[in-house]
């Protein structure tokens, strides 16, 4: 890691409050500290009713929060986009966390990392270039390496303190960056596609952040039509696409945006996430115009071929079943979902 990014490791938590909920009128609490089992001092903020605890509240999942005990802050630092920190919790191993919100632990970044990788991937029949937008913690890398016939893979990830804190502390995570068809690039997503030729890339996989902040722009109608101008015909995009308990107003943007954009595909798949608000993400898989894509039934098995992958780590959750189950949507989300199709 570079020198003017390391931030030994330290025992005392700091996070910062978070800017975009003060700007949409929810205030930060005053800052008083609390102390742990361990007789050190924590911020409240770390939680305000379990001192020696992590709460992720946000005013993306109003009313709710999610905790994980503290047994060590590992690293705290400030990269030019957001905070970073990364603690040993005591159930889910080590946390990352951007301005305030969990990104990956350990114990289920399996779940996300393989899901929003191979429900795209196993989906066509010859995946030769792969593009990566966001995903700094090398994870979509490593489940994206296992397709033996991607020949190219670029990653476009704005902040290098990601890449740099992942490859210190997650490196069973970030040792999708070792593989030699890996090229990273530093930058801004949205500027790297603007200069992307037309028909470039068979997959693209957006792994952003919640729609806040630096992540915002991935959101976008403008942002979609550059994916879909950067893919071959019957190209495909799979992109975070966030909670059906939470978020089905911005789900219903999202599909309303991908179905003018997208003329082939275009399915709204979930999985299991313990440490995400509500326990489940989402993911948007859309298809531009040309040979057809069913994602729903996955022409690669790459479980089946996976005992044969002697050098990356078994799949921990991702299997055909699961796949075809993915798109199996309960009967509100369907509804709305459906009704961007007319």
């Amino acid at each position: 890691m570079a020198e003017d990014s390391a931030v030994e490791s330290c025992d005392l938590p700091v996070k910062r409050q978070r800017e975009e909920e003060e700007e949409n009128g929810v205030s930060a609490s005053p800052v008083s500290m609390e102390t742990d089992i361990n007789g050190g001092k924590l911020p409240n903020f770390m939680s305000p009713v379990i001192p020696g605890w992590f709460s992720e509240i946000s005013s993306m999942w109003p009313g709710e929060a999610h905790s994980l005990k503290v047994e060590k802050i590992l690293f705290q630092g400030k990269s030019d986009y957001q905070n970073v920190m990364v603690f040993q919790s005591s159930s889910y191993g080590k946390v990352l966390v951007l301005d305030g919100v969990i990104q990956l632990t350990e114990r289920d970044e399996c779940a996300y990392q393989e899901m929003i990788t191979h429900l795209p991937l196993c989906s066509i029949p010859n995946p030769k270039k792969v593009l990566v937008i966001g995903g700094g913690d090398g994870g979509v890398l490593r489940e994206v390496a296992r397709h033996s016939l991607v020949e190219k893979i670029d990653i476009c990830e704005i902040d290098k303190m990601v890449v740099d804190v992942s490859k210190q502390f997650f490196p069973e995570v970030a040792v999708g960056f070792d593989d030699p068809r890996v090229a990273l690039h530093i930058g801004d997503g949205v500027a790297f596609l603007r200069d992307v030729p037309t028909g470039t890339y068979d997959a693209i996989i957006v792994d952003s952040s919640d729609p806040i902040g630096p992540a915002q722009e991935l959101f976008e109608k403008p942002f979609f039509e550059l994916v879909a101008k950067a893919l071959r015909p019957g190209g495909v995009v799979s992109t975070q696409a966030e909670s059906i308990w939470l978020h089905m107003h911005i789900i219903e943007g999202i599909v309303d945006n991908c179905r003018q954009i997208f003329k082939g595909s275009v399915e709204y798949a979930w999985t299991s996430v313990p440490t995400y608000p509500s326990g489940v993400i989402g993911f948007m898989l859309c298809s531009t115009e040309g040979p057809p894509v069913d994602f729903k039934h996955p022409l690669n098995s790459i479980d089946a071929n996976d005992s044969n992958q002697k050098s990356v780590r078994p799949l921990k959750f991702y299997n055909s079943e699961i796949h075809e189950a993915a798109f199996c949507l309960p009967s509100f989300a369907r509804r709305v979902i459906d009704s961007k199709a007319n």
